[in-house]
């Protein structure tokens, strides 16, 4: 007998485990249901699973993994037994339970991953993304690293840049505040079509004219790893320093 199913369930294996979990559980909160057909705990309660998750309306996800067929998820979660239930969010298990459970046990379980109200409200202020609703997601979080990003960059459009630069900086670097910060530092909302022949007339100064260093390196974060040119000028900009 398989495992009942329903469309609020998606079947995992290992090849579309990072995709579907994962990748997933960024944005949404994904619940795995690691099972067998030959398991009768398991098929009971698989229809609990499916109906409380299909409650929250897309809130959560809920996927089943076949141990079975899928044995590099069952090692990854180091599975002793069946039914197990692993809760993922931000690609880390948060939350986990062995065995059936009677619904009244799952339902609590599930809920813990709905957002909060305040989660709730800074998700629809950033699906606003205007200057005003990025403004309201610090007043509820200061440190929220997307709202940060995003309304620093809005501002480099709107020509504010000091102000954009000072918001970035209560955030960490990585690739995206240094694109941003590089945009702001130009004082331009994208990368200039002659980048190249800029590029060319920066290289001669790099050594000795630090604001040319400067605005060398900020057009390469501004082109970005993915275009194949920026790994050319990196070199050529190595070469120059040392």
């Amino acid at each position: 007998m398989d495992t009942p199913t329903d469309t609020v369930a998606i079947d995992v294996t290992d090849a579309t485990f990072q995709a579907e979990v994962l990748q997933r559980s960024m944005t949404t909160p994904v619940v795995v249901d690691l099972w067998a057909p030959w398991c009768g705990p398991c098929r009971q309660l698989g229809p609990i699973l499916e109906s409380v998750v299909a409650a929250t309306g897309g809130k959560v996800a809920l996927v089943k993994v076949n141990v079975d067929e899928s044995p590099g998820i069952s090692q990854q979660f180091q599975v002793q037994s069946i039914p197990a239930v692993y809760a993922i969010r931000d690609g880390k298990v948060i939350d986990g339970f062995l065995g059936a459970q009677p619904e009244p046990a799952v339902r609590e379980f599930v809920e813990r991953l709905l957002p909060t109200a305040s989660e709730s409200e800074i998700q629809a202020l950033l699906e606003a993304g205007d200057l005003s609703s990025l403004r309201h997601v610090l007043e509820l979080d200061p440190g929220h690293e997307e709202a940060i990003v995003r309304l620093a960059e809005l501002l480099v459009k709107e020509r504010r840049s000091e102000e954009a630069l000072e918001l970035l900086g209560r955030i960490p670097e990585n690739s995206e505040t240094r694109r941003v910060a590089a945009l702001a530092r130009a004082g331009i909302a994208d990368i200039p079509s002659d980048v190249e022949q800029q590029l060319e007339s920066l290289l001669a100064q790099v050594r000795s004219d630090d604001d040319a260093r400067q605005k060398f390196v900020d057009l390469l974060e501004l082109m970005g790893p993915a275009d194949e040119r920026t790994a050319v000028w990196r070199k050529r900009l190595t070469s120059q320093l040392f």
